[in-house]
């Protein structure tokens, strides 16, 4: 069931430490094609993917609804570094980001504020993995 998925993005995903019923959050999820397959990894967990573009939020929950209808993953507007967790959220297990110049350095002050951001909505020892490394690299919050 990977079939939203091109060849280096499902390297991505196989290289996160999924496991079954963990609280997932991905920023910056475009059409959501990363968030759908993580959904469908993790069982009975939850997957919240955040973008800051109204029109990818749109896309990812035309593209959703069977994962939404679930439970299993849900879609935020908002920009990394203005997330916070809402009343109600729990904190995530793990974070994940792909292209999102926040974190991977093409806008500094942004990042700050955004793995500040990160680190509050994580549990601890929760870890935030971005592209860069062979897929993915660890950011320290």
């Amino acid at each position: 069931m990977t079939r939203d998925l091109s060849p280096r993005l499902l390297e991505v995903v196989e290289a996160l430490p999924l496991e079954p019923g963990q609280r997932i959050l991905e920023i910056g999820c475009g059409p959501g094609a990363i968030a759908r397959e993580i959904a469908r990894r993790i069982g009975d967990g939850h997957v919240l993917a955040i973008d800051r573009s109204e029109t990818a939020i749109r896309q990812a929950v035309a593209g959703s609804e069977a994962e939404i209808t679930t439970g299993r993953l849900a879609y935020r507007c908002v920009a990394a570094e203005d997330f916070v967790l809402e009343p109600g959220d729990m904190p995530f297990d793990l974070a994940v980001a792909i292209r999102v110049g926040a974190l991977d350095g093409r806008h500094p002050e942004a990042g700050r504020l955004a793995r500040a951001r990160i680190a509050k909505a994580l549990v601890a020892g929760g870890q935030l993995f971005i592209d860069g490394g062979e897929p993915l690299k660890t950011v320290a919050l």
